[in-house]
């Protein structure tokens, strides 16, 4: 299992936000490139990057920011925010993105998804955003009737490389992570699960080696790193003792 600092984008500059709401942002850098730098030299190996913009658009926003983030990282990054046609994707990974999020448009057309890892295999995660263990889309402002793992499992064989769990309720709070429900995700496929939203301590970065063997690959964390509560060297460490 990795940790995966994020970097969420709003207006050009670093922020996080609490419970997906655009309205309590908190702004951390307004240098998106530099505050990257500092993750990859704190040890993270792989870059999460949302164009929050671009969420609620439906459409890339903060193009400019993106192509710096990646001229200046030597480790891979990935993608997600607005990306819901094959040009977008093509252009972010011609642009040195590693690989790219498919949010809303996995929920409202799967076959989409399904093109999308035929095209760029290895390429194509699925974001999988949760409240009260329903699918929710278009930047958390709508929840859908569709249940997290019902979804997971019809992109069972699409041949996604991961799908990233967000439980909404946690994001940005600081209350951990939801165990449970990252377990059953886990456990009901075959696709590598990255945990998000919650993780504020070394200990929930414990819990989630915990259940590593169900399938969890990863764990994404921003506020907590951005605020001190985690320190992002400490969590890698921990991670590569595998305690």
């Amino acid at each position: 299992m990795i940790v995966i600092p994020a970097i969420d984008l709003k207006n050009g500059a670093c922020v996080r936000l609490e419970q997906g709401l655009m309205e309590r942002d908190t702004v951390y850098s307004d240098d998106p490139a530099a505050q990257a730098l500092i993750w990859q030299q704190q040890g993270g190996e792989l870059l999460h990057i949302v164009d929050l913009d671009g969420a609620f658009a439906g459409e890339p926003k903060n193009r400019a920011a993106i192509e710096a983030i990646v001229a200046a990282l030597d480790i891979p990054t990935e993608l997600g925010g607005g990306i819901r046609d094959m040009a977008t994707i093509e252009a972010y990974l011609g642009m040195g993105v590693g690989r790219v999020i498919l949010g809303t448009v996995a929920k409202e057309n799967p076959a989409f998804v399904a093109e999308a890892c035929k095209a760029f295999p290895g390429q194509i995660v699925v974001g999988i955003d949760a409240s009260n263990g329903m699918v929710a889309v278009r930047g958390w402002a709508d929840v859908t009737q569709k249940r997290a793992i019902d979804l997971a499992l019809e992109l069972e064989d699409c041949g996604v490389a991961a799908i990233i769990y967000t439980d909404i309720a946690r994001d940005g709070m600081m209350a951990g992570p939801n165990i449970a429900e990252t377990r059953a995700l886990a456990e009901a496929i075959a696709i590598p699960v990255i945990a998000s939203g919650g993780v504020s301590s070394l200990d929930d970065i414990r819990n989630l080696l915990a259940i590593e063997d169900s399938g969890v690959c990863g764990v994404i964390t921003g506020k907590a790193i951005y605020s001190g509560a985690l320190d992002l060297a400490e969590a890698v460490a921990l991670t590569r003792k595998g305690c």
